[in-house]
């Protein structure tokens, strides 16, 4: 085995410990460890999605010297790899635009603690990536949702607090249903390791035996990831969540937390039960219907919302449906929209985020929709941040958000019977994306009557200006230059079966 097949495991590791240096560290050089290893774990993915694109095959990382089905195995191909990179690569952007609100927000004294909850949830998403043993992914989930919660309530004021327990209390209920399932499964099969799984899976529906207790199985954990990853209508938790937190934690949760539940889930669908087994399926239609309601109700929470953070919070909703409703429609080209949404969501949502955090501080800190008036004048890469991201999540052509909505589209068509109400539901929901992103747009560049706020120059805010500058560059990359990005899901997705 080459050596380039141990990066995996030494990115989990990497992170993992790294949390536990910067325990012993002060604030500052945690900040650098930090940055450090989420460089160093992105030069490592992509030294690896260069090696398994060019071998086109994926492998295999035994770890320990007890092979299956008793040791632990850690399985990458491209799109564990491709995957890994850009969430890196979102990671580091998303600490770059939040880290001067970091300083105003949260006590010195748990700045170390911050990177220490950020080392861990970088951890837990790879490991959610790369794992291919169940119950190895359930402890890497429960360390997800500890750091997530950490995350929340770091900032220490009311609405962080409840918004901490309210998330908590959800993903604890998400969590026991996944782990009710993944015990029923090893009843059911003897197995942890995926690939194991699926092979009993196969044997039990030759057979004919247990057939009511696998579906039974498949809606726990598909329950419990849904839950997690805030579908329609487990998501009250969520706008608080998003709301109140420091904006860094805001962005990493929008754009990261939830998409490594939605992840591990595509993975357990292709890996664990196997796709046509999903397929044939009544559970399939139910995300399907989950994923369409989402997309409509979270949208018009939206615009009822005059806090704009909490707005782009309920987008967060609406999105989430998109790739619910993807996953639903059962086609492979449906699948890939939906991982191509988890890509182009996660670089637009924390674009907003970072965005409107230049906004309101330009607007003497309100987050109220009626005091943005002339915000993009005065803090111009913040208000340019917004509108790019505004319009990938409308689905303009040449952003990230357009070729999402194609690719689902272009899904619906290869499923007949699921034409018409993706096709409907589509086009409502972007007009009600339109209506709150857009207004948003037109408010922030419309001039104030009062001029009582200050200007925000540039040169104050570099390294936010950087991480603007290069979310609206991965923006318009993702909508220019898509079809790399899609090939590299549809040739994923072929090693994942």
């Amino acid at each position: 085995m080459d050596f380039v097949c141990n990066i995996p495991f030494i990115s989990i590791l990497l992170s993992l410990f790294s949390g536990t240096i910067c325990s012993v560290l002060p604030g500052r050089a945690a900040k650098w460890v930090n940055t450090a290893v989420i460089v160093s774990v992105g030069i490592m993915s992509a030294i690896l999605l260069v090696y398994v694109n060019g071998t086109q095959e994926s492998f295999v990382y035994m770890m320990g010297h007890f092979p299956a089905p008793w040791g632990n195995e850690i399985r990458a191909g491209v799109l564990e790899a491709g995957m890994a990179l850009f969430f890196c690569m979102i990671m580091l952007l998303c600490m770059w635009g939040g880290r001067k609100k970091l300083d105003e927000e949260v006590e010195e004294s748990k700045h170390n603690l911050y990177y220490i909850l950020v080392n861990l949830i970088l951890s837990s998403l790879l490991a959610l990536i790369y794992t291919n043993d169940l119950f190895t992914a359930y402890v890497f989930v429960e360390i997800n949702t500890i750091a997530a919660c950490g995350l929340i309530m770091i900032r220490q004021i009311g609405r962080t607090l409840e918004a901490a327990v309210r998330y908590m209390i959800m993903s604890l209920v998400g969590s026991g249903l996944l782990l009710i399932g993944i015990c029923m499964l090893y009843d059911l099969t003897g197995h942890l390791l995926m690939s194991n799984i699926q092979e009993a899976v196969a044997q039990i529906l030759e057979e004919g035996t247990y057939t009511v207790p696998l579906v039974i199985t498949m809606a726990l954990m598909v329950t419990g990831l849904a839950i997690k990853s805030a579908l329609f209508p487990f998501h009250a938790w969520l706008p608080d969540a998003y709301g109140y937190s420091t904006i860094s934690s805001a962005a990493i949760l929008s754009s990261l937390v939830s998409k490594g539940y939605i992840f591990l889930l595509i993975k357990i669908i292709y890996r664990v039960f196997g796709f046509s087994v999903f397929h044939d399926s009544h559970i399939i239609n139910v995300l399907f219907v989950f994923g369409l309601a989402a997309m409509i109700f979270g949208s018009l929470s939206a615009i009822k919302e005059s806090d704009i953070r909490r707005m782009i919070a309920f987008s967060s909703v609406a999105q989430i449906g998109y790739i619910y409703m993807g996953i639903g429609l059962g086609t492979k080209v449906g699948m890939i929209a939906s991982i191509y949404h988890i890509i182009g969501h996660a670089a637009g949502k924390a674009l907003l985020f970072i965005a409107v955090i230049g906004l309101t501080d330009a607007s003497g800190f309100s987050r109220s929709f009626f005091d943005l008036d002339g915000a993009a004048y005065r803090n111009k890469i913040a208000g340019i941040g917004f509108t790019v991201g505004a319009l990938s999540m409308v689905g303009v052509p040449m952003f990230a958000g357009f070729v999402s909505k194609l690719l689902f589209a272009q899904a619906a068509v290869n499923n007949v019977g699921k034409l018409m109400p993706t096709m409907i539901v589509l086009a409502v929901s972007t007009i009600l994306n339109a209506i709150y992103f857009m207004k948003t747009v037109i408010r922030i560049y419309t001039p104030a009557e009062n001029t009582e706020f200050a200007v925000i120059p540039l040169k104050r805010e570099k390294l936010y200006g950087v991480a603007v500058v290069l979310f609206v560059i991965l923006n318009i990359t993702l909508g220019m230059l898509s079809q790399p990005v899609v090939d590299m899901i549809r040739s994923g997705l072929e090693m994942f079966a």
